[in-house]
């Protein structure tokens, strides 16, 4: 079987290079270049894209042996419907790797044409290391690498105001244009280069905050060589990934035009301040699979998948968000409203196996930043508990009943064990709190666990006593039936 750089036409990756994006990984490609790429296909983007390996051992070979062209494959539910969707990429001009050769990576920065730099070197990678140089080939940490590129860039177009660039981080951090403004800064101090610099970065460039949302499954292990067979080519790069995307970019809308995606048919905003959009994600993608799936766990399911298949499971994620989070989101109602439909959708997608034992790391402090604002917020309003969220309060206390073991912290599911991963501290006070008489109002009381007192919440404290009472009397399916 041949390649598919074989059999397949480049046809927007000698566009002139106008990204540069650090990360060559299945989410940016099945994320970023895909959106570039439909850009290019509608004729507003007119731009390839330049890879650069992030770090020393990456993808930098394998994509020039493809000639930078994959197949994205976006497969899931969609309107209701089961789609599998193929699309052939060919925005990738190259992949440069600074340490194999650092003057075919910063001779980048000369490019008067480039516009943009994408990045998604990890939530570690966004982050100050103190001994990374300017004179190093490359400085370690991407910030200094970044540094070190927009100095030449500087240097090379004598701090034109029009070389400036519009660079979009996607690092799964809070804040993470911010951050990655404040290290670079740091390094431009700490190098001792001129002020005409920083003046630059912080007028001629902007470094937005994002907010990125599409589950990237990456190569398809389980059936490569039947999707090889079906497309009629091999793909070494070939990247799987959910049909939703979204996209928020914390930027002015003159960068909209730099970087025009945003009428494409994709969800992809330019606008001045994200956290309305964070706050929607938190509590209804996040929020959603908090308040359910330490439940669906006790009550026998594994996966998403099956929770969602489970009347009683996907009926307790619908009235919590109907009536207990969306009203409290400061977006339009059809725009929360159209956002929770996708996310009954992602949540229902037969090609992927989300385990609810994973989902379940640190459900304490999951709780608190994805349930408790919600909570709160319906307490006032209403003068009475959310039964939903209280519900999946009570059944993260139930979830947390365990015993210390070999130093790790086990609790039971219809007679075998299963690990309670969090911090060990909370797993001490979880433990300790099932052995007194009153387990809800000990949990509900931890200051620590939550920045406030529950036990001061109209009517909390009762619901999760009942709920929890009904749980361990009746078992989590029945308890819900009834609540």
């Amino acid at each position: 079987m041949k390649n598919i750089s074989q059999v397949t036409q480049k046809t927007f990756g000698s566009l002139p290079e106008k990204i540069i994006q650090f990360g060559e990984g299945n989410f940016l490609r099945a994320f970023a270049d895909y959106i570039t790429d439909t850009a290019n296909a509608a004729g507003k983007f007119n731009g390839s894209i330049v890879l650069c390996q992030p770090i020393e051992r990456g993808m930098c070979d394998a994509i020039n042996a493809q000639n930078g062209i994959y197949t994205l494959l976006m497969r899931g539910v969609e309107n209701g419907e089961v789609v599998e969707k193929y699309k052939t990429l060919t925005s990738v001009s190259r992949c440069v790797n600074p340490y194999a050769d650092y003057e075919q990576y910063i001779a980048v920065a000369r490019n008067e044409e480039l516009k943009v730099v994408i990045s998604n070197t990890t939530e570690a990678g966004i982050a100050y290391r103190e001994g990374d140089l300017l004179t190093d080939t490359p400085p370690v940490s991407y910030p200094a690498k970044l540094a070190a590129f927009l100095y030449e860039r500087y240097k090379t177009f004598n701090g034109a105001a029009d070389k400036g660039l519009l660079i979009l981080p996607v690092e799964l951090i809070e804040n993470n244009g911010t951050f990655l403004k404040k290290y670079i800064l740091q390094y431009v101090a700490d190098w001792g280069i001129s002020e005409g610099f920083s003046e630059w970065i912080n007028t001629s460039c902007h470094i937005a905050n994002t907010l990125v949302d599409r589950i990237v499954t990456g190569y398809p292990h389980a059936d490569a060589q039947q999707i090889c067979e079906k497309l009629g080519y091999e793909d070494n790069l070939l990247d799987t990934c959910e049909p939703f995307l979204f996209w928020a970019i914390e930027a002015d809308e003159k960068w909209a035009e730099v970087f025009p995606i945003t009428d494409l048919g994709l969800d992809v905003v330019f606008v001045p301040d994200i956290t309305a959009y964070k706050t929607r994600k938190v509590r209804i993608l996040n929020g959603s699979h908090t308040l359910s799936v330490l439940a669906a766990y006790l009550a026998g399911h594994d996966i998403v998948l099956e929770m969602m298949n489970d009347e009683v499971f996907s009926s307790l994620i619908k009235n919590a968000l109907r009536e207990e989070i969306i009203p409290f989101i400061p977006l339009p109602e059809q725009e929360k409203a159209d956002f929770a439909a996708s996310v009954l959708e992602r949540f229902g997608n037969p090609f992927i196996k989300h385990r609810l034992l994973d989902i379940s790391l640190n459900s304490v402090s999951k709780y608190k930043a994805r349930c408790l604002p919600s909570v709160i917020d319906y307490t006032a309003e209403n003068h009475r508990a959310p039964k939903a969220l209280a519900f999946g309060l009570a059944a993260l206390i139930r979830f947390y009943k365990g015993e210390f073991e070999d130093g790790k912290y086990f609790g039971t599911r219809n007679g075998e064990k299963y690990e309670i991963r969090d911090d060990e501290a909370v797993l001490k006070f979880m433990c300790d709190a099932w052995k007194t008489p009153q387990t809800v109002k000990a949990v509900l009381s931890n200051t620590v666990f939550w920045g406030r007192n529950l036990t001061q919440l109209e009517g909390f404290t009762e619901a999760v006593e009942n709920d929890l009472a009904s749980i361990e009397r009746f078992g989590v399916r029945a308890a819900l039936e009834r609540l």
